[in-house]
């Protein structure tokens, strides 16, 4: 019996590491499949607290859910129609100027008499041949590559509208979803279990609400005033700080310098108009610090300037930007966990 039962043992664990690895290597195969699950779910709270609101006004809740689907899919369009136009004029002007700018300086001889004074002896229409050369025979290279971007924005597409589909029907079934997952947990812990599930998803949701929130103050206002100082490309700075101000703690300051150094290219902006708009975003944060964000996100888990920071990080790092905006939600959810679960427990023991 002695002889057998090391066997035994080792066929139960390797039998156990084969599952384990056979588990692993079927999430990394689903990442995506997550990913867009993950999103979706992300959204759909993020829209529970507009549906609750207009529920509460005597509406069906699939017309309260399509009104917020259409609500969200016009701005978005909306925005689309009124912003993309003035994106493409002044990105093509962005670039028609900085394209002048760089064949007005002379670059090219500058540069090659620059390289002739600093090294003497090499043979530079060697080394100019020798680029073309390179770029000649991979060209192949670069055209996959191109290929492969394109495939990679015709998947971003397909997976945007997977996440959109996936999104109604979260937000359409999100109270019988709940209930399925309540039903799971013993009912002598039910009520503590509905009572902390509600507060994490209510949190979730008022801080996705309060975060499109100052993105949008802060998008409307840089485009009133980026255009009122004359600031080059306004709109697509202003789309630059909403972008910017969706992500958490960071993401102001991060847009801001960017609208800045702008401002600041030569033969497209002027040091008086980056100096201005550094002196405006300076204070805009300060009034988005102690104004606009205690106020708009008064209902959202308040979550430690240090742990914001660490979540962000950590959340793009394993994410991307998806993860940087997810990470303090999740954070939250651990807060209130740690205050009225593991806390209490400690206490009592």
């Amino acid at each position: 019996m002695k002889i057998h039962n090391p066997f035994r043992l080792g066929f139960i664990a390797t039998l156990g590491v084969g599952l384990a690895y056979i588990l692993l290597q079927s999430i990394g195969s689903l990442s995506t499949v997550l990913l867009y699950i993950g999103t979706a779910l992300f959204i759909s709270l993020g829209l529970d607290p507009v549906v609750s609101w207009l529920s509460r006004r005597k509406l069906p809740r699939w017309s309260a859910v399509a009104i917020a689907i259409i609500g969200v899919l016009a701005i978005f369009a909306g925005i689309l129609l009124i912003v993309l136009p003035v994106l493409i004029d002044q990105i093509t002007q962005l670039v028609r100027r900085i394209t002048f700018q760089l064949n007005r300086s002379g670059w090219q001889s500058d540069f090659e008499k620059w390289a002739t004074e600093t090294f003497p002896n090499l043979d530079l229409p060697v080394v100019i041949d020798a680029v073309n050369d390179w770029l000649t025979n991979n060209i192949f290279s670069i055209s996959e590559s191109l290929v492969s971007v394109t495939v990679g924005v015709a998947n971003g597409l397909f997976g945007a509208f997977i996440v959109l589909i996936l999104t109604i029907y979260f937000t359409a079934s999100t109270p019988s979803l709940k209930t399925a997952i309540y039903q799971i947990v013993p009912a002598s812990r039910r009520t503590s279990f509905i009572d902390i599930a509600e507060q994490i998803t209510g949190s979730v949701g008022y801080y996705v609400m309060g975060q499109v929130t100052l993105a949008a103050t802060n998008g409307v206002l840089s485009a009133i005033f980026l255009s009122i100082i004359d600031a080059p490309f306004a709109m697509v700075l202003a789309v630059i700080a909403f972008l910017g101000s969706m992500i958490p703690l960071v993401g102001t300051i991060t847009g801001s310098a960017i609208i800045v150094l702008v401002c600041l290219i030569p033969g497209v902006g002027d040091t008086t108009t980056a100096l201005i708009a550094a002196i405006y975003y300076l204070v805009y944060m300060q009034i988005e610090a102690y104004v606009l964000s205690p106020r708009i996100m008064s209902r959202a888990v308040a979550v430690p300037g240090g742990v914001v920071v660490v979540a962000a990080l950590s959340g793009g790092a394993l994410l991307g930007l998806l993860g940087a905006l997810i990470a303090i939600p999740v954070a939250a959810s651990i807060l209130i966990i740690y205050r009225q679960v593991l806390i209490p427990r400690m206490n009592t023991r």
